[in-house]
């Protein structure tokens, strides 16, 4: 069969260093073929050059790099084929959609702009066509999604409305770009399963860019590992997976998290325990703003963790998770019964919770985004100690400072000699590193993780759920561990409680939720993450 995109010999170069470097593979009609690799290996940059998205300088053997579409030549084409090709026949579903929509349209007006510079589709005739879209991706009630703003919409709804748009002109060839990485399973599921669907009734081809090696055994064909650039194993999805060639494809394919956290020691202290958490936003409505009702974020919620112990929080986006850890930390007013080390701290001000917060630590999800870029990183980790531990009382020393600034990152990692740098000379999981060395500095008794492992590769992702686990051994750490990856959760969690619309559904030890679900909720969760079915005695299994 007649390739639809062939590319050979593909070489991008960025200030003299090729980002890409010799690849070459091929579409056919209606295949998926995915790229595979961790951050930085050169898949976004491989697809962008697709559609001459990124400048060409020649370098080494990039004088002979080739982008043939449907046997047109793309490289140093006119922008009158390009811009006939974009959107039209190649189009591309992006990673983060709220920042790839623009806040201040409509849905109806980002979908109509497409329509009306590909279709020349305007009034009537465009609306009738983008609800005719928003159904084929599966919006629910699309008329009265007309008019929302991208803010005003769920993850997994924006993702489609992403996908809408795309799909707008029927393309031949769809780019999905990481299309589910910051998703629920549920919603990934979903989602995949859209794509799917849509791939069949279109007939479309599909590249998809990933990092999570079970989407791409579930729905492609053929699959592209890279690494520094280059293209190291292809071949058929079963066969890369089942008898990978080549020593990174190999690490890959073993870098999922697994195994299990160490017991909690025997007569652990008990360092949080919550009972009946509530957190209720008013919903206020005419001139007088009067109070008609409330959205129950948080609704009654009970949790307790130990020294040495992690309870993994889940759920879809939505349900309460990350409301109730700041809750939890006294960070987002609530009701309810707080007691911390033994200390009831609901009634407390601002003024006595402060000394508290130095055994209360938090990682965010994004630690490019928490982490100042003005600041290197030994002054991140010292702002805890400066704060918590001031000067004036005379200890620490600001040599004793120096000396546990180098002895965190040890810890964590990192080299010492790297404390002079600033967040954007890092990786993403060194990021995340300095941010769990920024929580650690202080010796908590409690950190809460929030999604600190969701934008990571896996390989990445193994090795901070490693890390997490050698430092809760040495330190007895108490974790609440808030995650939609279940997989991670596993392998890292004691206890597990799940989460829907602010209430637990279902509590209890790791293996019994995950591997026994009583709740049909819970079930459902466990199957879209490990693609298992539920028996019909309520266990999941393959």
């Amino acid at each position: 069969m007649t390739a639809l995109l062939d590319i050979r010999d593909l070489s991008v170069a960025f200030g003299g260093n090729l980002a890409v470097r010799g690849v070459s593979f091929d579409i056919r009609a209606g295949e998926t073929v995915a790229l595979v690799g961790e951050s930085g290996s050169g898949k976004s940059v491989t697809a962008l050059s697709i559609l001459q998205l990124l400048p060409y300088p020649v370098a080494g053997h990039g004088a002979g790099s080739s982008i043939a579409w449907k046997g047109e030549e793309l490289m140093g084409a006119p922008e009158s084929t390009l811009q006939r090709i974009r959107g039209n026949e190649i189009a591309v579903i992006f990673q983060e959609p709220m920042t790839s929509l623009n806040p201040l349209h409509t849905v109806e007006k980002q979908i109509g702009e497409i329509l009306a510079l590909h279709k020349g589709l305007r009034g009537d005739a465009a609306r009738a066509r983008t609800l005719e879209l928003l159904d084929l991706v599966g919006i629910p009630d699309p008329e009265r999604r007309l008019g929302s703003y991208p803010h005003q919409l769920s993850g997994g709804q924006r993702q489609r409305v992403m996908i809408a748009m795309a799909l707008a002109n029927e393309p031949d060839l769809l780019i999905a770009d990481e299309p589910t990485t910051a998703l629920d399973v549920t919603i990934q599921a979903q989602i995949l399963a859209l794509l799917g669907d849509l791939q069949r009734r279109l007939g479309m081809a599909m590249l998809l860019i990933t990092h999570d090696l079970g989407i791409v055994r579930k729905i492609a064909d053929r699959v592209c590992v890279m690494t520094a650039g280059e293209i190291v194993e292809q071949g058929e999805t079963e066969r890369v997976f089942t008898e990978p060639r080549h020593d990174y494809t190999r690490k890959l394919l073993a870098a999922e998290p697994k195994g299990n956290p160490e017991p909690v020691p025997a007569q652990a202290r008990t360092v949080l325990q919550a009972s009946d958490v509530r957190v209720w936003f008013p919903v206020q409505r005419g001139v007088l703003k009067r109070t008609v009702g409330h959205i129950k974020a948080v609704d009654g919620v009970n949790v307790k963790v130990s020294a040495g112990e992690t309870v993994g929080i889940v759920g879809e986006s939505g349900s309460g998770k990350t409301t109730l850890a700041m809750a939890l930390l006294r960070l987002q007013a609530s009701t309810g019964r707080l007691a911390f080390m033994g200390r009831e701290i609901q009634g407390l001000d601002r003024k006595q919770v402060r000394p508290l917060r130095r055994d209360m630590q938090i990682v965010f999800q994004d630690p490019y985004g928490s982490l100042s870029p003005r600041m290197s990183i030994a002054e991140i980790v010292r702002e805890g100690l400066d704060v918590h531990e001031p000067a004036e009382l005379g200890l620490p020393t600001p040599e004793d400072k120096e000396r546990r600034i180098d002895e965190v990152l040890r810890e964590v990692g990192l080299d010492p000699s790297m404390r002079d740098r600033y967040p954007h000379e890092f990786s993403g999981g060194q990021r995340q590193r300095i941010a769990i060395a920024r929580a650690m500095v202080l010796r908590p008794k409690l950190l809460v993780l929030d999604e600190p492992t969701s934008a990571l590769d896996m390989s990445v992702q193994a090795q901070i759920v490693d890390l997490l686990r050698d430092l809760q051994a040495a330190h007895g750490l108490a974790y609440l561990f808030i995650s939609h990856d279940l997989k991670v959760v596993r392998a890292l969690s004691h206890r597990v409680v799940v989460m829907k619309d602010g209430k637990v559904v279902e509590a209890g030890d790791t293996e019994a939720v995950m591997g026994r679900p009583r709740q049909a909720y819970t079930r459902a969760l466990m199957a879209a993450a490990f693609d298992l079915v539920a028996t019909e005695g309520g266990e999941v299994r393959k």
